[in-house]
């Protein structure tokens, strides 16, 4: 570090341990300099505190897979904790990229789990790709069980705030939230499925939880119409004015006075990932411990 103080261009490279992370940077006199560094070192340690570890569970004699993210606080005191699941055809890999809730919410715990080869409602009906179980009982409940696995492992090695467990995912990953939220309810504190449907025995099963749905209105695989026939009998089951009020980008908020509000984060998009969902999903979850 001493050619800091020559007065002359100097470059200085970072190397984060385990991963090579070369950050090069022109280092001047400039008063902004010790700033500069110190932005950089921050993000090579968010870098590192960031990455996310390969884990597996047995359930029923399979392996099972997830990319898990503990942040050191979650062994000290109750953190929030959040599952996240992809879409049909995705895996923990992607969903750990495009979702990316572990760098958005970096004191939660973040579990992407993955899914096994399971034939789809609406598209590869010989189950060549990977998903997950579509209603309680499907598939021997594989799926719930794994859940069950992964929070109870979550719960014994470290301290989960259970007022702060939440669940998102996108569309068939959406649709397990739906499951998640009939089946193990009591668990969570608000769910934020996308691009996904309940379907009707599912729904009969949901007790009012603060959600928040995206939807594309262009969506060609789940229809629009199909997902807004769910999020009208979210605010009915929740209790919600009638009128709704702008929240966040492509947002509408619509207040209950139980305390279960629902958003609509309805975008002009096709059935793609909203890039800019996983921040407002994060806010919405911040928003919303349970009781």
């Amino acid at each position: 570090m001493g050619g800091m103080l020559n007065g002359r261009a100097s470059i200085k490279h970072f190397i984060a341990n385990q991963h090579t992370l070369a950050v090069f940077t022109v280092v001047t006199m400039n008063p902004h300099c010790t700033l500069l560094l110190a932005a950089l070192i921050g993000l090579i340690t968010q870098t590192k505190a960031a990455e996310l570890s390969y884990q597996t569970w047995q359930v029923d004699g399979v392996t099972r897979e997830a990319l898990v993210y503990v942040p050191a606080v979650a062994h000290e005191k109750p953190s929030p904790l959040v599952f996240a699941f992809h879409g049909h055809g995705g895996g923990m890999r992607n969903a750990a990229s495009s979702f990316h809730y572990h760098e958005l919410w970096p004191e939660a715990m973040v579990v992407y789990m993955q899914g096994l080869p399971t034939p789809g409602k609406l598209t590869d009906p010989e189950g060549k790709k990977t998903g997950w179980q579509s209603g309680i009982g499907d598939k021997d409940d594989r799926d719930l069980k794994f859940f069950d696995a992964v929070l109870a492992s979550a719960k014994d090695t470290c301290k989960v705030d259970p007022r702060r467990i939440y669940c998102t995912g996108h569309s068939n990953g959406g649709g397990f939230t739906y499951l998640l939220w009939a089946a193990r309810g009591d668990v969570f504190a608000a769910m934020a499925p996308s691009s996904a449907f309940a379907l009707k025995a599912t729904f009969e099963k949901m007790k009012p939880k603060p959600v928040l749905h995206v939807a594309g209105e262009a969506d060609p695989l789940v229809k629009f119409a199909w997902q807004k026939i769910t999020m009208d009998h979210l605010r009915k089951l929740n209790g919600c004015a009638e009128e709704g009020q702008p929240w966040e980008k492509y947002g509408t908020l619509y207040p209950s006075a139980t305390g279960t509000p629902v958003v609509t984060l309805i975008h002009p998009g096709t059935h793609t990932f909203l890039p800019e969902a996983p921040a407002i999903i994060v806010k919405f979850f911040k928003e919303h411990p349970a009781p």
